[in-house]
């Protein structure tokens, strides 16, 4: 029994080490989102030389289904480590006035980017390939987007089949997850 009680401590303290806190903007603060000055070219850039994907994750105030994110799935160890070392993440508030500039070199505060993305849901995550034509919006860049919130399984495998650049292949993500899902169950 105190096996077993030692091991549920130790999986809340290492699920709490993950966590993210809520920043003055009411927004969740992971510990590998980067504060950078939203340059989307050269977060790009920055990633691609860290050998990293880029990924965006549009948030907003209140979101419950972002709060599940945080708390729920990003906070898994496994995934809390394969965001850090495969992913440059970037940040942006549905809401927010922080001045962003895209692809095609337009600046927007965040809330008039996103409009102009089209993003209606939070969370709302994009990833990008390494390179990104000059004159290509976001919207039009992004290799996958994952809109809303998903679960550990579903989180953890799109995550996986973009950095195996499954959107270049014949394998759907679909069928990618659940071909993954099913090796996972067993």
């Amino acid at each position: 029994m105190r096996l077993l009680i030692a091991a549920y401590v130790t999986l809340v303290m290492t699920v709490a080490a993950f966590a993210a806190e809520l920043g003055d903007d009411g927004l969740h603060k992971a510990p590998w989102m980067r504060d950078t000055f939203k340059d989307l070219s050269e977060d790009l850039a920055e990633a691609t030389g860290e050998g990293k994907r880029l990924m965006v994750i549009i948030e907003q105030r209140g979101c419950i289904y972002c709060e599940k994110m945080h708390e729920e799935v990003f906070p898994v160890p496994e995934i809390a480590a394969f965001i850090e070392d495969k992913f440059f993440v970037v940040q942006i508030n549905m809401f927010g006035d922080v001045e962003v500039t895209d692809f095609d070199g337009t600046a927007l505060p965040e809330k008039e980017m996103v409009k102009k993305w089209g993003a209606l849901f939070t969370p709302m995550i994009l990833f990008f390939p390494e390179e990104v034509g000059a004159d290509t919006p976001a919207s039009q860049a992004a290799v996958a987007t994952m809109p809303g919130a998903f679960g550990r399984y579903t989180t953890f495998n799109m995550l996986n089949w973009v950095v195996e650049k499954g959107y270049d292949g014949d394998e759907s993500f679909q069928r990618y997850h659940a071909r993954k899902f099913a090796e996972q169950s067993k």
